[in-house]
């Protein structure tokens, strides 16, 4: 028997990432410039994965900029942490980054348009006491914002982890990955109010080949992302808020499945009111941006 959802979920899908030249054809019209990319996304989709933000610090002005250009007051934004928080540690230097990251965020949790902050931890990021403490610190820091965590290791889903997780009001980002020793095992679990699922694509071939755009090079078919109906019926009804990204980005693929999961939602009756993800297909014409 499927979950019951509670009617007001706030159900969002979209992307990991948007500035991709080779997403024209696919969400973007062959024509349109890269400049205008973020208001054609925010036409199209009613939340964004920002990922820059693990590459180089994020900026007040350069967010508070892209939030103009999208040009869509109802569109949230979940934001991946820098990557000196979560794969280039330096514990000493936790205090200094975390307020960094803070300051650039700003803006984005100032529109109250801030989803969540996902903590991405690479796989070598093994459970340990250590690794547990420095979490701790970690999520100390951020502790006035909607905060997700993301493990590649399968050793951190254990009971004692998920209840921290609940004590801390923190999400636990579930994941679609390949099936492979030591990474996490498939599950829908709620452990806040803010539910988060992430999918990766299943390209085992090339999952540790530290090829990125290898790894998440994917598309989904329909009955793999049907197989996810029941799970997200289950992990709605445990949540007020649940955002779904696709992070197969490779020559648009994951917005063809966005779409399609999307689809799937609606007819499953998940797919009205403030879970809508889209309003329309991108024109064939360019637009311009605010």
């Amino acid at each position: 028997m499927a979950a019951q959802v509670e009617a007001g979920i706030d159900l969002r899908i979209g992307t990991s990432g948007f500035d991709y030249p080779e997403w024209k054809g696919v969400l973007y019209p062959e024509a349109l410039p890269r400049s205008e990319f973020p208001a054609a996304y925010g036409r199209a989709f009613s939340t964004l994965e920002l990922n820059f933000s693990y590459y180089g610090m994020p900026k007040a002005a350069n967010l508070a900029a892209l939030m103009d250009r999208m040009a869509a007051p109802g569109l949230d934004f979940s934001i991946k942490a820098h990557r000196s928080l979560t794969h280039e540690i330096e514990a000493t230097r936790l205090e200094e980054q975390a307020r960094e990251f803070r300051a650039g965020i700003a803006p984005l949790a100032r529109a109250g348009r801030l989803a969540a902050i996902l903590f991405e931890f690479p796989w070598r990021f093994a459970y340990g006491v250590e690794e547990r403490r420095y979490l701790d610190r970690l999520l100390g820091e951020f502790g006035d914002y909607t905060r997700v965590v993301e493990f590649r290791h399968r050793d951190w889903v254990n009971a004692r982890v998920l209840e921290g997780l609940r004590e801390r009001g923190v999400g636990f980002c579930s994941l679609d990955l390949p099936r492979l020793e030591g990474l996490p095992p498939v599950a829908d679990i709620v452990t806040a109010d803010t539910a988060y699922l992430r999918f990766h694509g299943r390209n085992a071939a090339d999952w540790w080949n530290g090829d990125s755009r290898g790894r998440y090079d994917w598309l989904y078919s329909r009955e793999d992302l049907a197989s996810w109906l029941p799970r997200i019926q289950a992990m709605a009804a445990r949540a007020k808020r649940l955002r779904i990204y696709f992070n197969n980005h490779a020559r648009g693929q994951a917005v063809a499945n966005a779409r399609e999961l999307g689809a799937l939602l609606a007819g499953a009756g998940l797919g009205s009111g403030k879970a809508s993800l889209w309003q329309a297909e991108p024109s064939s014409t360019s637009t311009s941006s605010d």
